[in-house]
């Protein structure tokens, strides 16, 4: 088995047992106290962040321009739609040379 397979198992495993455990730990507590709550509810927004920066840092014109409107798109479309949106925008950029 490869370098590369062992680190993608490695990681689904570790994430897998992240989730667990999270769960388990919060069925076991009565009430979630809305501290707790609150830092939980701004993590789909640190991940996407931590995703998006380096790109936006380090990516090409056509990437950082599609950012922005995927900043734009974010006011009026869901998450999945803005995300989808951005993913063929950066695709038809980069089969057009651009990126």
């Amino acid at each position: 088995m490869s370098e590369t397979w062992v680190i993608i198992l490695a990681s689904a495993v570790l994430t897998y047992l992240t989730r667990v455990g999270g769960h388990l730990v919060l069925a076991r507590m009565e009430h979630v106290p809305p501290r707790l709550e609150a830092a939980l509810d701004a993590v789909p927004a640190a991940v996407l962040t931590s995703i998006v920066m380096p790109v936006f840092i380090d990516g090409d014109i056509a990437e950082k321009v599609v950012i922005l409107l995927c900043a734009v798109f974010a006011l009026r479309l869901s998450l999945l739609a803005t995300v989808v949106l951005g993913t063929v925008l950066v695709a038809l950029a980069r089969a057009a040379g651009l990126a």
